[in-house]
Order: structure tokens, then sequence, then C-alpha cells
């Protein structure tokens, strides 16, 4: 019989959640799951539109080699363009993704060989530290620091001079950060010194009130940087596995060259759907981030209602807290405990790396009036748990 000699990688948090959920659920709870980043946001009615149309269209049936994917390429740059003022290639610096974390899984193997260094913070969405595992590649974990950025400058040497890519993520995911246009300067600057790719993944754009910057917009951003783009978060479209990866050409072919014997990109029709919402005005995408604005409004307010002060981020649909020292639990035993009494789902800090211990992160995911009720829940049951 066969056996694979590979172990699985992350998420056992998420999976002992998963069972404290459904547990929850047999008790008869109603379970309010905060745990899960998956937008309850409408997407827009043309992108669907699109698809629908497309299934209707057996042109459309058949594989889709790299150049079906030109249409959807030239309408990712063409948005870039609108929103970065910089002109890519679609042909050369673009490339088609089956969602952004299958993208990046595939660049670390693309561009490092097993045993290099990859630079990441030591708080991160969980699929970075399984992609890195399987990729082969050692991590380097920067702790964060102020304004939850991390401090490139006490990056060793020696670590430094063995890496191959710097992974970042801003607007980020759990904490909900945001990193300046100066930040991204300082980053391009230290990977020129050290000769790294800088990769940013960057779904979250569109949950900021304010443009944000990108660092493949930057001076010398086309040398050195590759950013991925997702429609997950932007158009709520995170069941359809769509993505794309901008910048570097010699990177982007490398990760074209590996994902060639793999897949076959994306259904025509779900390239179509990305077109349509990446025409979507900027106005309607600033609706939905105003939403974003005040449910993370609500429930810090709330909150604070339970005594428990939680800072208020200016993006994103999370907020990223400390636990009170005075509970007698852990981030997982807190998590797991709050849902089985009350049915409110959080995502233990643990989940998102060394550096997440103590912390659990919120999903807005539910309507302003939801996470009110929720917060009263948990206060009560943190009202329940405190030491002496």
């Amino acid at each position: 019989m066969f056996r694979s000699s590979r172990t699985p990688t992350g998420g056992g948090v998420f999976l002992e959640m998963d069972r404290a959920k459904a547990e929850a659920r047999a008790q008869g709870l109603e379970v309010v799951d905060l745990s899960i980043g998956a937008s309850d946001l409408p997407p827009p009615p043309e992108a669907l539109e699109a698809l629908k149309q497309a299934i209707d269209d057996p042109s459309s049936y058949g594989y889709c080699l790299k150049s079906g994917t030109l249409p959807f390429l030239e309408a990712a740059t063409d948005w870039y363009f609108r929103r970065y003022g910089v002109q890519l290639d679609p042909r050369r610096e673009a490339l088609s993704l089956i969602g952004s974390q299958e993208g990046l899984a595939h660049l670390l193997m693309a561009v490092a060989d097993p045993g290099e260094v990859l630079l990441m913070c030591d708080v991160a969405y969980p699929s970075y530290f399984g992609a890195a595992k399987v990729a082969g590649l050692e991590v380097h974990l920067m702790p964060l620091g102020e304004h939850l950025l991390p401090d490139l400058g006490v990056v060793p040497e020696a670590v430094a001079r063995r890496a191959k890519a710097l992974l970042l993520n801003y607007p980020n995911n759990p904490t909900a950060a945001l990193a300046s246009e100066e930040f991204f300067a300082e980053a391009l600057e230290f990977c020129r010194r050290y000769d790294l790719l800088l990769i940013h993944d960057n779904p979250y754009l569109d949950q900021a009130l304010k443009p944000t910057p990108s660092p493949l917009a930057l001076p010398g951003g086309r040398e050195r940087v590759v950013e991925l783009f997702s429609f997950s978060k932007s158009y709520h479209l995170a069941g359809f596995r769509l993505g794309f990866a901008l910048g570097n050409a010699e990177a982007i072919a490398s990760l074209e060259a590996l994902k060639a014997p793999i897949d076959f990109n994306q259904y025509l029709g779900i390239q179509r759907m990305g077109m349509a919402a990446l025409a979507v005005p900027q106005a309607r995408l600033q609706a939905d981030a105003q939403t974003w604005a005040r449910r993370r409004a609500a429930m810090v307010e709330a909150l604070a209602q339970q005594g428990w002060a939680v800072p208020l981020p200016e993006a994103g649909m999370y907020l990223w807290a400390r636990l009170p020292s005075s509970l007698a639990l852990d981030d997982l035993a807190f998590a797991k405990a709050l849902v089985a009494q009350t049915g409110v789902a959080l995502a233990p800090g643990r989940a998102f790396g060394p550096g997440g211990m103590g912390y659990v992160r919120f999903a807005l995911v539910q309507p302003e009036a939801v996470l009110r009720r929720a917060a009263q829940q948990i206060g009560a049951f943190m009202r329940s748990v405190v030491t002496d």
C-alpha cells in the first residue's frame, strides 16, 4: 500500500475549531461564525451575469491554454493601470491564478529552491506557513513591531544573505494593519540590497477607505516585485477561485513554467466573470469598504461596553485583539469554550503563527446587529471566566 512521506501542514487549529462549532450545533446552539473570513456581501451582479452568459456559450467549455487567458490578463493589467498608473505587459508581467493561495504556493516553488530562506512575519495568514513547508523552504519569522509592521533592520545579516524572498501582506490578515508607501520603499531597498524577490499578497486593498500603496508601482518595483490579487474579498467571489499575479517578468515566467504541467487555467466563464468584476466602478467598491468600516466601529464599541478595549483598525474585515490578562484561558481554550457556551466562534491567534499566541481574530462577516449581540454574549462569557 502507498504511504505518503508527507504529513499534513497547517490547519490543525481550524480543524479543532470546526469540531468545536459542530459540537455547539449538536447541542442546539445557533453558531455565529466570526472565525472564517468569508465575505457575506453580494458579488457584483454584472459579474454573475457574465458567468451565466458563458455557460450558454459552448466555446467556453474546453481547456484554456495561456493564449486563452490573454483577454483576462489584459483586463487585469488595465485595471492595475487605472489604480496605480503603471502599464504592465499582459503577456510577460501577468499570469492568471486559480486563487491567490494557489498562486503563492506555486510561486514559492518556482522562485526558490528547497533549503533557501523565506522571510515572513511571525503573524500571518496560515497558508503561508504551509506553502513554505511544501516548497521546502526555511522560514525566518520576523516579529511585528510598531504599527504591526516587521522591522527589517533586525534581520540578521547572515539570514538575509541566504534568503530568496520577502513575503508581505498589507492590508493585513489577521491584524488589519496598513503599510505606508515609505515602508514599502524601505522593503524594496532591503530586497535590492540582498537581491531578494518581494512577494506582496494584496487581496484586501478594496477594504480600505483610502487608496493603499502597491510596491510594484514604486521605483524599482518591476525589477523585484510579484504582487498577488484575488477576487475573493473585493468582489465576494471566494468560491470561484480566481486571481492573478503581476510583476517581475522573470518570476512570472518561472511561475508559468511550473504551473504549465499542473493546470489548464480557470474556466473561461469564470475568467469572463472576473473581467466584468474588474470593470465595476470604484464607487461601488468604496460602498463595501464603508460597510466594513461601520462593522469595525460597531464591534469595537460593543466590545468596549463589555470592558474589552480592542484597537480600531483603519481597514479590513477583521479585528485583532489581545485577550485580557484577567482571563484564565489561552487563546485556543478561550475560543473553544466561547463557542461551546455561547455559539460565537472566533479564530484563535495561534492559528496565525507563534506571534499570535494570546490573541483572537474577529471576522466581521455578519450584520452590525448580529455583531453587537455577539459582543454581549462574549462579555457575559468573559465575566464567567475572569480570574480573581
